[in-house]
């Protein structure tokens, strides 16, 4: 740590609220923002750290599952998913012609006492930054300052800083030191200087969002074909005026050998010609998709990446939550739920903990094991398997799915997908709450 440094804590943060601990997320991201919201109510005092001067509302879709839905509920957050989001009723899987292959109910039709709700990335991590600085106060968000190293011992943790704005480096103090900052975390890079790189399965991903009508029941999301060859993923993320609706897509395609990749721009722009020909010719009576991939105005495109499972996330002060600590395939459309319940077990432990080092490490024990195995079952792609088995049997198309599969096969596919997917309906319903008391 540069000793020249000059120390404007008080200048960035002002929290003299008398609060034993204090926390310094890095990240103000779904999971970050997440953080602080839990951490606040349980009473602790924290500050994000955003390395972007300017949030904006960036990015495509993402499905927060019943068990993120609940966590989020928790922190008074229903009624901002419900204004912003679409609840899903069902997940089908479809062959490349529209056949369908299998229906499974989601949320409170699959028994669950919550929703599962799509959104648009970009503004749930704004609703989440609005509720963080009208419960937090307009300053516990700082943007513009980008974390460079830090330093712990039995004390605490100091962050260097710098402000993006002027090149200045500050230090800031903290009990907790969460690195919430994304696949390519710095906290993760100097916690793990060996960790290795991100890993490629093959399979290049176009995404985009268009403006259009609503297909089916109006919440269904349609997965047609397999990525092993060509594959369309699209539902409905948003209302629009006229009863239209904003809807997201993905197409995955696998286009190379599985190996490691030095870095992935989340920003960068995919090209219609690219991805159109895969297509060519995908029109079912209720979706167009050719029509949907031709109508979007900016698509990207990024390889399917994740990393190895760590062994440990953090040392004693010190840890990661979100993509920060397990980057995961988006399969299960898990990503994002994970980081909420990441979020929700820290505070948790945070708050009933003797010290924060046993804090930290107790929140690892929980987390850690649960979603290292989520990677691994990701990186099966158990559905892929099953539907190129389909696509083998029946090359042309099919009547009716119980011709191709035999009963065993269809619910063996189900149990597939739930095991990367759902959590128990019963355990999530019956589970104690993970609130604590607080503010």
């Amino acid at each position: 740590m540069d000793p020249d440094v000059g120390d404007r804590t008080q200048a960035l943060w002002e929290h003299g609220t008398g609060k034993a601990m204090r926390v310094l997320i890095i990240g103000g991201g779904i999971g970050g923002l997440t953080a602080a919201l839990s951490l606040h109510a349980a009473g602790i005092d924290c500050a994000v750290a955003e390395s972007v001067t300017e949030p904006r509302p960036l990015g495509v879709g993402i499905n927060l599952q019943p068990h993120a839905v609940r966590e989020l509920t928790e922190l008074g957050l229903e009624k901002m998913l419900a204004g912003i989001g679409i609840p899903m009723s069902h997940l089908t899987f479809t062959d490349r012609f529209g056949g369908v292959i299998l229906e499974l109910p989601r949320g409170t039709l699959g028994g669950y006492n919550w929703p599962q709700y799509a959104v648009h990335r970009g503004e749930l991590q704004m609703s989440l930054l609005k509720a963080v600085r009208e419960r937090l106060g307009p300053d516990t968000v700082r943007t513009g300052l980008s974390l460079e190293d830090f330093q712990q011992d039995g004390r605490g943790v100091t962050a260097l800083l710098r402000d993006m704005r002027t090149g200045e480096r500050v230090k800031e103090a903290a009990d907790v030191l969460v690195g919430a900052d994304g696949i390519h975390s710095t906290v993760r890079a100097r916690l793990h200087p060996g960790d290795g790189p991100l890993l490629w399965n093959g399979i290049r991903m176009w995404r985009g969002t268009v403006e259009g009508e609503p297909f089916l029941d109006g919440g269904t999301q349609v997965v047609a074909g397999s990525n092993l060859a060509a594959k369309f993923v699209v539902y409905p993320i948003a209302t629009r005026p006229r009863g239209r609706v904003l809807i997201n897509w993905v197409a995955e395609v696998m286009v190379s050998r599985p190996g490691p990749v030095p870095a992935v721009d989340w920003s960068r722009r995919g090209r219609l010609e690219d991805v159109l020909p895969y297509f060519d010719g995908w029109r079912f009576p209720y979706l167009d998709v050719p029509a949907i991939i031709g109508g979007t105005e900016r698509i990207l495109e990024y390889p399917m990446v994740d990393r190895e499972p760590l062994p440990r996330w953090g040392w004693d002060r010190v840890t990661l939550l979100g993509d920060a600590a397990h980057p995961m395939y988006p399969v299960g459309a898990n990503g994002g739920s994970q980081a909420v319940l990441d979020a929700r077990v820290l505070a948790r432990e945070l708050a009933t903990a003797a010290d924060p080092a046993g804090g930290l490490a107790r929140y690892e024990a929980e987390r850690g094991p649960v979603t290292a195995g989520l990677v691994l079952a990701h990186r099966e792609l158990p559905m892929e398997r099953t539907i190129a088995m389909i696509n083998e049997r029946a090359p042309g198309g099919f009547a009716d799915i119980t011709e191709v599969l035999t009963p065993a096969e269809l619910a063996e596919m189900a149990a597939a997908q739930r095991r990367i997917t759902d959590e128990d309906v019963k355990f999530l319903n019956e589970r104690a709450s993970w609130s604590v008391g607080g503010r």
